[in-house]
């Protein structure tokens, strides 16, 4: 498998998982790293996360790099991200203080904004996904909130049962989950789709786009 996993308590200690993104016709158009870390150096935990992508379309491509860092309960400190869409580069870091209730968003240009949080945890966009899985390992849904990947995005989430998906030609039982993004730069609704393990592994996503509705796909 192409991936690593030391499972410890409810989530894995250390995961790098890879995946594929396809498009509906089948067309793979690229590859997605998702990887996770959790560190207990200081006394105290903490957990470090990335995603990368790398893909393309005819004619743009794209490839952006997400890092963050939350505590022991996957509430964020920081986020970085670097963004490229076709020849446009861009960067920005978000900064978490959970104790004000505030947010630091500063852009590589020199664009500097602040606004509040709601509630005593705050997460970024990949803090969250590890916190939904870790509700959905202790048979909970995570409540409807605002995460942030840069901007605020408001998530709901939505269990839709389990459901049978094919996977190295097997049939692997899921728990299928709805979300649905309302924020500045989306308003959508897509699918992600967790393996019954202990960790809930994120086996597949189904995203509905303008040019049609992409897959991405845990590679075995």
């Amino acid at each position: 498998m192409k991936f690593v996993l030391l499972f410890t308590g409810l989530l894995a200690s250390a995961e790098t998982l890879h995946y594929s993104i396809n498009w509906q016709s089948g067309l793979n158009l690229g590859e997605a790293t998702l990887g996770a870390n959790k560190s207990d150096a200081s006394g105290a935990e903490s957990w470090s996360f990335e995603l990368m992508l790398d893909a393309a379309v005819p004619g743009f491509t794209i490839r952006d790099d997400y890092k963050s860092s939350a505590d022991a309960k996957f509430c964020s400190s920081v986020l970085e991200k670097t963004v490229t869409r076709g020849t446009r580069k861009s960067g920005e870091k978000v900064t978490f203080d959970q104790a004000r209730k505030s947010v630091k968003r500063e852009t590589t240009g020199g664009g500097r904004s602040e606004a509040q949080t709601s509630g005593d945890c705050a997460h970024d966009a990949l803090a969250f996904l590890q916190f939904t899985r870790q509700e959905l390992a202790q048979g909970r849904l995570a409540a409807n909130q605002s995460v942030y990947l840069g901007p605020k995005y408001d998530l709901q989430l939505t269990y839709t049962g389990t459901e049978t998906i094919r996977r190295e030609n097997k049939a692997v039982e899921t728990d299928k989950v709805r979300v649905s993004v309302h924020g500045p730069k989306a308003d959508t609704t897509f699918e992600i789709y967790f393996a019954r393990d202990e960790v809930r592994t994120p086996l597949l996503a189904k995203l509905p786009l303008a040019l049609g509705t992409f897959t991405v796909e845990l590679l075995p």
